[in-house]
């Protein structure tokens, strides 16, 4: 699997990020002819050699006719045209769009007004579509399979944009980095805008330590301004850990807290509820806790940016005062959902699968549970009749003759 992950430590724009990945290897030929499937034109992308304080790096330039694209205050179904009708490839597209549609989201909340109103002012500027664009496009050609971030330095004090003057981070920023790491260093300026924290938080599989990985290239993608710290942001691309080809490789968040002064009866709306909000795993483990008393571990896995609502949830709903938190790396098999017909009805089944093979075949329990009180047949029939249908089934797809 290769693998790119991004240090954030100087903040991240569009055109830093274009700059990375130039700097990394990205030739400015095969960006442009990514880029060119827009169909737009009056446009220019070049690449300038730079140093930040003693730091060499790579500044993406995009080049506008202003005088031509003098219309930029466009809205996302605009936006959503231009992408969805070129001829980029449909992973990117699908990807692109999604950056905007976050964009436009994040924008709706701080103007309490609906996504279709919000009016792209300097985020849809046709400098803002090509980097976008350019960005998930160069990640696609670069052959990059995950994509991974540090958590985001943000800056500080204050921004004058369109709007007028705004906090650090601006407010729709702010509103696209809820439930991922940042922080600041009391900086002065906005390192982290709009555009780079919309790109970031749609590609990135996790946000924290860097996933092992053996390193093949480093990119630094120059900003504008010269700040106190290199004005830099920087990739690092490379294959992951070998043992681990055949499998995705994921960041999820582990929360823990320990209670030992709960009516157990609690428990069972507990897991429901922290599995509907969002968590990925929930389990109990009994544990003996200082002065001898009894108590039980909870554990629940999430992805990172759930961190914030599932610890208010058990703050909030269990006898605990405090939680633990970390990221951990996950390994996990392919996998997807397969409906087979059985002799007993259609029941679905997670199929998971590495290195080109079936590892394991699920069935669903709930459609099983179901089936077995609808006919009044044992439940482990049911799922041994699915699994066997599930096998077949695949077989058949692989070997049709």
């Amino acid at each position: 699997m290769r693998i790119a992950y991004f240090d954030c430590f100087s903040g991240a724009s569009g055109d830093m990020i274009l700059g990375a990945l130039m700097d990394a290897g990205l030739s400015v030929e095969r960006l442009s002819t990514e880029l060119a499937k827009l169909r737009l034109s009056h446009y220019d992308i070049k690449v300038e050699k730079v140093v930040k304080k003693t730091i060499g790096g790579s500044r993406a330039i995009v080049e506008i006719d202003d005088h031509h694209h003098h219309h930029h205050h466009r809205r996302l179904e605009h936006i959503e045209e231009i992408i969805g009708t070129s001829g980029l490839d449909d992973a990117v597209k699908e990807q692109s769009i999604r950056v905007f549609r976050r964009l436009a989201e994040a924008e709706a909340r701080v103007h309490r007004t609906s996504v279709d109103q919000v009016h792209f002012h300097e985020v849809g500027a046709m400098d803002a579509i090509l980097d976008v664009v350019g960005s998930v496009a160069g990640l696609a050609a670069m052959q990059i399979d995950r994509v991974y971030c540090s958590p985001l330095n943000v800056g500080g004090g204050t921004v004058e944009c369109a709007h007028g003057v705004l906090p650090v981070p601006a407010p729709a920023t702010a509103e696209l980095i809820k439930g991922r790491p940042f922080y600041s260093t009391g900086l002065s300026g906005e390192l982290l805008t709009p555009t780079g924290a919309a790109i970031l938080t749609t590609i990135c599989a996790g946000f924290g330590p860097s996933p092992a990985m053996t390193m093949e290239s480093i990119g630094y993608g120059a900003g504008k301004r010269e700040t106190e710290i290199p004005n830099l942001l920087r990739v690092m691309i490379g294959q992951g850990a070998e043992e681990l080809r055949g499998y995705e490789t994921e960041q999820i968040a582990v929360l823990e807290t320990n209670i030992d002064d709960m009516n157990p009866q609690l428990y069972d709306y507990l897991i429901g509820k922290v599995l509907e909000i969002g968590a990925l795993d929930v389990f109990l483990s009994s544990v003996q806790m200082k002065k001898n008393r009894p108590g039980t571990l909870v554990t629940v896995t999430c992805e990172p940016h759930h961190v914030q609502r599932l610890s208010n949830f058990l703050l909030r709903e269990t006898t605990t005062i405090g939680l633990r938190w970390r990221l951990e790396n996950r390994i996990k098999a392919h996998r997807r959902i397969e409906e087979v017909q059985t002799q007993y009805g259609p029941v679905k089944g997670k199929v998971a699968e590495a290195y080109g093979g079936i590892i394991n075949i699920s069935p669903e329990y709930e459609d099983c549970k179901r089936i077995a009180l609808e006919k009044n047949v044992p439940l482990k029939e049911v799922m041994d009749a699915a699994r066997a249908a599930a096998f077949s089934s695949l077989q058949k797809k692989k070997d049709p003759l």
